[in-house]
């Protein structure tokens, strides 16, 4: 009995894997949409505006991984930050989705926000 040995030419990509803080969120394996549409379908919000890499609103820091751009953003970013609202991951992804209020901001319990002078 003969064996019959295939070989596939084309490399296949893993799938990139989306953390936030060091948890596992998504495995994302939709190239058609953007990393915050899909952070979205998974509930987790990511403030944003425009959505086309203009604004800046949903900058957010990148613990490790790369991105891949579909639209080059018009505002300049750090080394460690990405726009989700314009960008698909390029390996597996950690995002850090902590905010940092400004100092002259007050939350109240109620919801309603004070700014200090």
């Amino acid at each position: 009995m003969s064996s019959l040995i295939l070989t596939y030419k084309h490399n296949f990509k893993k799938a990139p894997i989306v953390s936030l803080n060091g948890e596992p969120v998504l495995l994302f394996n939709q190239q058609q949409h953007t990393l915050l549409e899909v952070l979205e379908t998974k509930k987790v919000n990511i403030f944003s505006e425009c959505r086309n890499g203009f604004c800046g609103a949903c900058k957010t820091k990148v613990n490790k991984g790369s991105v891949r751009y579909l639209t080059k953003p018009l505002i300049e970013l750090k080394q460690d930050e990405c726009l989700p609202c314009c960008c698909v991951p390029d390996t597996n992804l950690d995002l850090d989705l902590t905010t940092d209020e400004p100092s002259n901001l007050y939350v109240q319990h109620n919801k309603s926000v004070v700014f200090l002078d």
